[in-house]
């Protein structure tokens, strides 16, 4: 593998997208804009990523570890983006340029392209593509020998003649170039055009002036090229990105039974033959085991599930669901839910920062919260823990033993614990500890009034 170094051209972007939001922040499918050709680089190979960014505008929380940030002080053109990063790549290695606004381009292709620069012996190597409606890009301008002569930027009224505007082969913004041929060039691009900036493919022109090659290497798949400017592309791309991401889970042994109604943000893991209804989506730090079977109409954010996972119609996040675990329907899992081997969580359950034992049930129309409840126990309807007190506005813990059995119509009012094999009576309200294998009773005795019905 050739090595190389990377610029990711993020800075100056976002009037058109009608945002405070910098537009390479934007997020696409979980991830802001700017990570996927990052991540695109660092997975081809790259020995050092440099995002050129605004001055005032913090990319780092963006972006992995260990990549490094320049500031392009003066708004003067993708040249002047390039030779503020350039310092800080590798001299003697070559250097691809990307853009933060062109997340789609895949690793494979920016190995390609390196490839192919070293391959030939050029000074530069431009990626080009034909587009059927090439408006608003570069149009790359070739010679009688079919090389390529210049780029000419569409930005501006002026900046093409109408014959150069009919051409549809488009640059799209990525290139590789030798370290030492672009050190050199780079500071001598002008700003002769219709904005007044420096345009990186201006560096092409400069280099075929001084007798180097300049080659272009064409990719067939236009989708892996296309920019970002406004909400409306980033519609379109993000539904190519994520057609991109259901196919790669496909292809690995994940069923999906309808990707046009599925969700899946990068970076999620999926084991070998998990089926995935139709309506799911899993986001974020999400990571799903083996055989799991999730859906219809399931989200799922920042969770673990492990290995023969049940979820349908229901809402889990950031919560970690142990083997055979089972979930809804229509049950809301909280942040710190922790459902053991086999445990279940029914119809109607609500869970928050509990720990839920092996094999144990809470099968429907219960709140559980803040609790830790041992395994093999049965949580009747309607289990309430009331864990919060409004005078000192803390919250307390309930603790509920092993093949502890509690009746309808339960509040456990926290703190207090249930001893194991423990059982309440149904309609209790339980303020204090119930010893192991006892019965609480926790309600007034029943009388009955007769002839009430008859009273006036």
């Amino acid at each position: 593998m050739t090595p190389f170094s990377a610029v990711v051209m993020a800075a100056g972007q976002g009037t058109r997208m009608r945002s405070a939001l910098p537009k390479v922040l934007h997020e696409l499918c979980g991830r802001p804009m700017v990570a996927w050709p990052v991540l695109a680089a660092l997975e081809a190979g790259a020995q050092r990523v440099v995002v050129v960014a605004s001055p005032h505008v913090d990319l780092a929380p963006a972006l992995p570890e260990g990549v490094l940030t320049a500031i392009q002080e003066v708004a003067d053109g993708t040249g002047g983006a390039v030779l503020a990063g350039l310092d800080q790549t590798q001299p003697g290695v070559p250097v691809v340029v990307l853009s933060g606004d062109v997340p789609l381009v895949s690793a494979q292709a920016i190995g390609d392209l390196v490839a192919a620069h070293v391959a030939s012996g050029a000074a530069a190597t431009m990626v080009t593509t034909e587009l059927e409606d090439p408006t608003g890009y570069g149009r790359v301008v070739r010679d009688a020998d079919g090389r390529v002569e210049r780029v000419v930027e569409t930005k501006a009224d002026g900046d093409a003649t109408p014959e150069e505007l009919a051409l549809r082969e488009v640059n799209t913004g990525i290139f590789c170039f030798d370290h030492a041929a672009l050190a050199e060039a780079l500071p001598r691009v002008g700003t002769d055009n219709a904005q007044g900036e420096k345009y990186l493919p201006d560096v092409l022109t400069l280099l075929r002036a001084r007798g180097d090659v300049v080659a272009a290497h064409v990719v067939q798949d236009p989708g892996l090229v296309l920019g970002i400017n406004d909400r409306v592309a980033l519609a379109e791309v993000r539904a190519l990105a994520q057609r991109r991401i259901l196919e790669d889970h496909m292809r690995a042994g994940v069923t999906i039974v309808d990707p046009g109604s599925t969700l899946i943000d990068a970076g999620i893991t999926i084991g070998q033959d998990t089926i995935i209804e139709p309506s799911t989506y899993l986001r974020g730090a999400t990571t799903v085991g083996a055989r799991a079977h999730l859906g219809p109409a399931t989200t799922i954010v920042d969770a673990t599930l492990h290995d023969a996972t049940t979820v349908r119609h229901s809402w889990v996040q950031e919560a970690e669901l142990h083997p055979g675990a089972t979930v809804g329907p229509f049950a809301y899992l909280r942040p710190g839910t922790v459902l053991r081997d086999g445990a279940k969580a029914g119809t109607f359950v609500e869970i928050k920062n509990s720990d839920i034992g092996e094999g144990t049930k809470v099968p429907h129309l219960s709140y559980v919260g803040d609790a830790d409840v041992g395994p093999g126990t049965n949580l009747g309807a309607a289990t309430i823990t009331a864990n919060y007190n409004g005078k000192t506005k803390v919250k307390s813990r309930t603790t509920i033993g092993t093949g502890v059995r509690t009746s309808v119509d339960t509040t456990l009012v926290a703190p207090v614990s249930l001893g194991d094999g423990a059982y309440t009576a149904a309609g209790s309200v339980v303020v204090e500890d119930v010893p192991d294998r006892a019965l609480a009773v926790a309600r007034a005795r029943q009388r009955n009034i007769e002839g009430y019905a008859d009273r006036e």
